[in-house]
């Protein structure tokens, strides 16, 4: 039996070139690439990388999760707003919207802030378990993961960012976004190898660290952080090269993100678009929006029962398994939250989680500002625009 092997397969016939096979083994079939290992759905190890889903809000200036899902957005050294915008199809977002997208995640700086220990991240992490059962092999240099995203940003400059890991010793994979064109949306793409020394945990623990950072002071920057290779994440080289601050120093400046997929394999494939009900359910595992006053004054929360005359007990089910138990997030305040029993009503001013609660259900307690009937049965929900009750268990 003979093989034949062939560097590239075209069909000249066509505008786009039909079926192509590069000299990796890549395949593209009109243009689009098709995946070269792992799953054919399914395939995007991010959560929420359109977008999409903001359950704690669309604005805020505090840090951590606070707008987008599953998206950390942190900042040290002055203020910046973190935000979810619309795409739209005016100039310089057609090429993106016409891909699907219709939201980003903004960062915007309120003050200029340049000191050494001043910094502005977007950072993602996914569960250790998710990216060791990928398919991709992570202590192997012929084994491939790629990360693609689409980044805009109002000051033109070169950003960093990185992939850590932290096994029994921590590596860290540092790249470049080239020169970003002000105002300009550029997708950039980068294919990252396995090395023997990453470890991902296969546990519910954060696997990886997905950073990108419009700015890092000189006390998190080293001209010896080497672009596109493993190397262990130590103080002498730290996270990445040394930043200029151009964008940092400019006030209002803007810099923008969305369609982040991370996939096995050495080529990024098109963004797997999923469903809005699929992403939210995938949301939830980690933060759960049980009830928002500022969509319904009287949102219901459970049916609670009067443990005596002034506490009621109850119960919150998740839609989907939480990743550990969750703690509360809510807004508290006098009379937030009321109870209707017998003929009468009660208020209260908070909720607490109780003993017994685990990772699909929690029992929740609310004390009461006046007394009630013992023993029996409620109507609970919010009593203010200002409340809302959310269970958290992010990374």
């Amino acid at each position: 039996m003979s093989t034949l092997k062939v560097n590239k397969i075209e069909n000249t016939a066509t505008t786009d070139g039909g079926i192509s096979i590069d000299n990796t083994g890549g395949v593209q079939v009109n243009g689009v690439q098709l995946p070269t290992a792992g799953p054919l759905s399914n395939r995007n190890l991010i959560i929420n990388g359109a977008m999409r889903v903001a359950q704690r809000g669309t604005s805020s200036t505090d840090n951590g999760y606070t707008t987008v899902d599953r998206f950390s957005s942190v900042a040290s050294g002055g203020t910046v707003t973190h935000s979810q915008e619309a795409l739209t199809t005016g100039a310089g977002d057609a090429d993106v919207y016409n891909l699907g997208f219709r939201y980003f995640l903004r960062q915007t700086n309120d003050s200029t802030a340049s000191g050494n220990n001043n910094y502005r991240i977007i950072e993602y992490q996914p569960e250790g378990q998710d990216v060791a059962t990928s398919g991709w092999n992570y202590t192997s240099s012929t084994s491939n993961i790629t990360l693609s995203f689409w980044v805009r940003s109002s000051v033109s400059q070169e950003f960093y960012g990185y992939i850590l890991t932290e096994g029994a010793t921590a590596r860290v994979y540092t790249f470049s976004t080239g020169t970003l064109a002000a105002n300009t949306w550029t997708k950039v793409t980068k294919t990252i190898p396995g090395d023997s020394n990453v470890g991902i945990p296969n546990d519910n623990t954060s696997g990886l660290q997905i950073v990108l950072a419009s700015f890092w002071g000189t006390n998190f920057t080293n001209a010896g952080a080497t672009l596109d290779t493993w190397r262990d994440y130590v103080p002498s080289y730290w996270r990445t090269p040394v930043y200029t601050t151009s964008w940092v120093s400019t006030i209002g400046a803007t810099f923008d993100l969305t369609g982040v997929q991370l996939e096995v394999g050495s080529k990024a494939t098109p963004f797997e678009h999923r469903s809005y009900g699929d992403e939210l359910l995938k949301c939830h595992r980690y933060y759960y929006k049980v009830a928002d006053g500022s969509l319904s004054v009287s949102a219901p929360l459970n049916s609670p029962t009067y443990y005596n005359t002034t506490q009621i007990y109850g119960a919150f089910h998740m839609p989907v398994e939480m990743r550990v138990t969750p703690s509360i997030d809510q807004t508290t305040g006098t009379n937030y939250y009321i109870s209707y029993s017998n003929n009468a009503s009660q208020t209260g001013n908070s909720i607490s989680l109780h003993t017994g609660s685990f990772s699909r259900s929690v029992e929740f307690v609310c004390g009461l500002n006046s007394a009630g009937t013992a023993g029996g049965s409620s109507i609970f929900r919010i009593n203010n625009s200002n409340a809302y009750v959310a269970l958290a268990a992010e990374l």
